[in-house]
């Protein structure tokens, strides 16, 4: 699916320019797909501390997956594959909080 990107005047808005933004496609491999969509999905349900966010909230996966139409086997194949996204994805969140001021 196309989707353009923001304009000018949306970047402008948050302080950014065009070359800001990565242009570079990403592949995810059929077999991740259904780890990367769950992952995606999930984006809302962090669960979060004094210190920041310290991981997925494990208790809405099923629910999640459910509505994407994941089975619960397959979901036990694909757990694997959620969590080494939410490790990167916690790695690059601490690595932000160190780096701002």
């Amino acid at each position: 699916m196309y989707e353009s990107g923001p304009s000018v005047e949306q970047l402008a808005a948050l302080g950014l320019t065009a070359a800001d933004l990565d242009e570079e496609d990403v592949e995810v491999w059929p077999c991740n797909w259904p780890a990367f969509l769950l992952f995606n999905r999930m984006s809302t349900q962090w669960r979060a501390g004094t210190s920041g966010v310290v991981g997925l909230d494990y208790s809405c996966i099923r629910n999640v997956a459910g509505f994407l139409g994941i089975k619960k086997k397959k979901l036990a194949d694909i757990f694997p594959d959620l969590q080494v996204l939410e490790g990167e994805a916690l790695r690059v969140m601490a690595e932000e909080r160190e780096n701002s001021p």
